[in-house]
């Protein structure tokens, strides 16, 4: 069994995406909880373990990857094969919502869900909600003809886009009027090992 140590925040959505798999795929993960809010992450020791001195960071043995779609890619190729494809075309389209994940899905409901978080954050939350918005209404779009994001399957790029947009309340984008983001955030939720983290509703 691999010896896997997450650098975890429990409100994390992107630390979340690591639990998710790993209990989806029954992979033990030992979580460190660490103190995001009382700036551990800026502490020299937080420096020499990830210089960009973010969560989540991943140690398995002696080896250490950090960014939430980095450790994702890394734990399906290694761990859960069924969770990814290897195929030149494969990776590619799964690649293409990882960075989906990482920039729309980041600018737009993540950045609105931490602005009411955290009020002390520097944010345009206009721009945020903007962004939010199109986000939400591209995916209603594109799931009226798929169940899942892509491959035809569930993938990591379901679970790297899935926590931030199933917040997306906690940052004032409703999500009533996309009924097929909430079939898919419900498909998700209906996988086998499926666990959930705080601020997530429960299958309709």
């Amino acid at each position: 069994m691999p010896d896997l140590l997450l650098y975890d925040f429990p409100l994390s959505g992107n630390c979340y995406k690591v639990r998710l798999l790993c209990a989806m795929t029954g992979i033990k993960l030992t979580l460190k909880n660490t103190r995001v809010l009382e700036g551990e992450t800026r502490t020299e020791e937080f420096f020499r373990l990830n210089p960009m001195q973010q969560i989540p960071v991943l140690k398995d043995g002696d080896y250490v990857v950090q960014d939430s779609q980095a450790i994702l890619v890394y734990i399906a190729l290694k761990y859960a094969p069924d969770w990814i494809d290897g195929t030149p075309e494969g990776m590619g389209t799964i690649m293409e919502w990882l960075s989906f994940a990482a920039k729309e899905v980041s600018n737009g409901p993540q950045m609105s869900r931490l602005h009411f978080l955290d009020p002390h954050e520097n944010i345009d939350i206009e721009r945020a909600q903007a962004v939010g918005r199109k986000v939400l209404a591209l995916l209603d779009r594109l799931l009226t003809y798929r169940d899942w994001l892509c491959l035809g399957r569930p993938t990591i790029a379901d679970l790297a886009v899935f926590p931030y947009v199933g917040l997306s309340e906690q940052g004032q984008l409703p999500l009533a009027d996309c009924p097929n983001v909430l079939a898919w955030l419900d498909r998700i939720r209906s996988l086998p090992g499926y666990i959930s983290m705080p601020g997530l509703k429960e299958a309709l």
